[in-house]
């Protein structure tokens, strides 16, 4: 069963809560599937059941078409937050960390052909690899964090927090006027451009900050 580990494997003493998760906030994403750039954050949820550990490896269905990798940033919650300001937000966040939003292409394609929820598409069943969490302090900038992905040893994704269309502390403050975040609660804060398929046998690389990697293998 998940738990919320620091990158030294020492257990965070909070409960795995929902993972409410952000759409389109790149706009080059956007762009490369398609979609309008949102004039508001788009958001989804994922339950808990949806994370694993990133570090131990994991499956992905073998059955439903093909399964897009989206590197992402995440952050922790750690204290209860509702209706907060952009400007208080970090108050709330006391880790981060690499996730992968596991996505159903092909079924997702086909829900939004019918303008059905996501869900099925992006709450399965270890849908949510999530990696060890660092301190906040750990960071070089808060403010500007990088994020890359390399799939067999190819980068395929790369971004900074700095090309969010919603950056971290307004995503947050969105976020808790609609949800009320409790500790333990993950935030997913959008992926960069590059997503693509993954398939059993692929060795993966998350590097987080310019400085701390992350290494996994689809199962």
């Amino acid at each position: 069963m998940y738990q919320h580990q620091t990158q030294q494997n020492q257990t965070l003493d909070l409960p795995l809560g929902k993972v409410v998760c952000v759409g389109r906030n790149y706009a080059e994403h956007a762009k490369e599937l398609g979609n309008e750039i949102p004039d508001a954050p788009i958001l989804f949820i994922k339950p808990a059941t949806s994370v694993v550990s990133l570090e131990n490896g994991f499956a992905i269905p073998q059955d439903q078409g093909s399964v897009h990798h989206e590197a992402e940033i995440a952050v922790l919650v750690c204290k209860e937050a509702k209706s907060i300001s952009a400007d208080t937000a970090w108050q709330y966040i006391s880790h981060a960390s690499v996730a992968l939003d596991l996505t159903l292409r092909d079924v997702q394609s086909k829900l939004k052909e019918k303008s059905h929820p996501w869900e099925i598409a992006k709450g399965f069943d270890g849908a949510c690899p999530l990696g060890k969490w660092l301190p906040i302090s750990a960071l070089s900038n808060k403010e500007h964090i990088a994020i890359e992905l390399f799939k067999n040893g190819e980068q395929k994704q790369s971004g900074n927090s700095t090309q969010m269309i919603t950056s971290i502390p307004h995503l947050i403050a969105y976020m808790s006027t609609i949800f009320t975040l409790q500790p333990g609660d993950v935030i997913l804060t959008g992926t960069p451009a590059g997503v693509g398929p993954l398939e059993s046998g692929d060795q993966l690389k998350a590097v987080l900050d310019k400085q701390f990697n992350f290494t996994s293998q689809v199962l």
